[in-house]
């Protein structure tokens, strides 16, 4: 919320108690001069001027006075201090009233604290930013576990009607029936290894070490490159020496992610991969970008969410559980990072992970690597 700027809160309270000990001090000399002069005690001379009259008992007539004043200023300072504190704390109790209702689980309430900017105009904003983003946080997380379920759900309803069959035909042949059950159980265990992995991501349960980014873009291409000779896809390497800080484990599964991705979802004859990094003082990049089918704009800002496939040809016994992009994104998001979706114009995606670097590894060119 865009606020016009304004007096602090201690400078407020600063200003009014100040103010208040002013008038208090006021009233003070205010009385003890009226008692002066009431009582004579205070007399002008031919000239003007005030002075104290002699032979006057001052103590003994004042002090009295002086003491029913001093209560009165006790009682009025308190009184007035309650009053001021109250009006000036009185945003703490919308605060306090929003997070208790957010305790209890709606996450839908806004502070939305009204005036100018100020130390509780920014905890109010803060907090408000919070609860939008736990809100958004929460409804991910809900809508992931029923697609989760829903993906979890196929592959164990096909093995209990694979079982059913079976129990009813014993006489069935069954290398066929252990076969697709065997298939069936394999996709299972790929989706549940994969939601572990993204719940590992997520947390960010992991050490960072000093990598190169780049040599773990070759490891993954050479481990996929049998994987891509049989689809018939080329696939190219090469760039700087990318050095950062991470989880080697985690961003080899990145990049394997992002270079299986972009042979899956590629031309069925002829398709290429280019895998590139690239490093500068300010940020390590890697980028893999690949041929296909058309991707709009619209559709590639949506590749990320779980469970998501970008077009309807699944390769056979290859495409995968709809995690891959997901989890790239979520690593890279661990990692402090950017990962960015560019649907290329002659078909195809470009995906680039822009990661913070680690200067401590030397920025020589790694020459391209061809591999078909």
């Amino acid at each position: 919320m865009d606020r016009a700027p304004g007096l602090s809160v201690r400078f407020k309270l600063t200003l009014s108690y100040a103010g208040f000990l002013m008038l208090a001090g006021g009233l003070l000399l205010a009385a003890v001069g009226a008692f002066l002069v009431r009582e004579g005690w205070l007399q002008t001379n031919d000239e003007g001027a005030w002075r104290v009259t002699p032979g006057t008992d001052f103590v003994r007539g004042f002090a009295p006075v002086a003491a029913a004043v001093m209560v009165f200023l006790l009682l009025f300072g308190l009184v007035g201090g309650w009053i001021l504190a109250g009006r000036m704390l009185a945003p703490l109790d919308r605060i306090t009233h929003a997070t208790r209702t957010a305790a209890t689980g709606s996450l839908s309430h806004r502070i939305r604290l009204p005036g100018r900017q100020n130390e509780f105009a920014e905890l109010a904003d803060a907090f408000d930013t919070m609860l939008a983003r736990v809100e958004a946080h929460v409804a991910e997380q809900q809508r992931f576990a029923a697609n989760a379920s829903h993906e979890l759900r196929t592959p164990l309803a096909i093995s209990k009607s694979l079982l059913d069959v079976a129990h009813t035909d014993p006489d069935r042949v069954t290398g066929e029936l252990v076969e697709r059950l065997r298939t069936v159980n394999t996709r299972a265990i790929d989706l549940t290894e994969a939601l572990l992995l993204l719940s590992r991501a997520e947390g960010r349960a992991f050490a960072r070490e000093h990598l190169d980014l780049s040599l773990l873009a070759e490891e993954a291409t050479e481990t996929l490159l049998p994987f891509a000779e049989q689809h018939g896809v080329t696939l190219e390497t090469g760039g700087d020496v990318a050095p950062t800080t991470g989880s080697p484990a985690l961003l080899l599964q990145l990049t394997t992610n992002l270079v299986h991705n972009a042979v899956v979802h590629n031309l069925p004859k002829g398709g290429r991969v280019w895998v590139r990094t690239h490093a500068c003082s300010d940020a390590v990049t890697l980028t893999v970008e690949n041929t296909g089918e058309h991707i709009t704009p619209q559709l590639a800002a949506t590749l990320t969410e779980p469970f998501r496939r970008g077009t309807d040809r699944v390769s056979a016994g290859h495409g995968g559980v709809g995690l891959g992009l997901a989890i790239a994104s979520t690593i890279t998001q661990a990692h402090d990072g950017r990962l960015t979706l560019t649907p290329r114009p002659a078909g195809g995606l470009r995906v680039t992970v822009e990661l913070s670097p680690a200067h401590r590894l030397s920025s020589a060119y790694r020459k391209p690597h061809t591999s078909a």
